[in-house]
């Protein structure tokens, strides 16, 4: 079940960060830059704290800085590499992340995300 978790986690986040399609053109985003703005989200999504605003916050800032094609898919990357450090991710509540910080997803969320889109 954990391994299905994970991926979750990951689907979650990235869905969060191909709302819109932007030409490339820009550096990257770096994986401890993708780490900074979602790790208040990681106690929330294995159930050891409360959804606080600092995980919003982060999943908001996210959202808005990866504005590129390559840092979406770089963001995408980085995210299957930290979910994968990170055991006891609760699959409905990395799924209701989202709308619970007010990120509206037009997608079906799922776990089989492909980073290369």
């Amino acid at each position: 079940m954990a391994g299905t978790i994970k991926p979750m986690f990951v689907a979650v986040i990235t869905v969060v960060l191909i709302m819109s399609v932007v030409p490339e053109g820009e550096a990257a985003i770096p994986c401890g830059t993708v780490f900074s703005y979602l790790k208040s989200c990681i106690q929330y999504v294995t159930g050891k704290g409360p959804l606080g605003s600092g995980c919003c916050n982060g999943v908001k800032g996210l959202y808005s800085v990866a504005k590129t094609t390559s840092d979406r898919q770089s963001v995408c990357n980085c995210l299957k590499s930290i979910a994968a450090s990170t055991p006891g991710v609760n699959l409905g509540t990395a799924a209701g992340l989202p709308g619970k910080c007010g990120v509206n997803i037009p997608y079906k969320i799922s776990p089989s995300t492909d980073c290369s889109r």
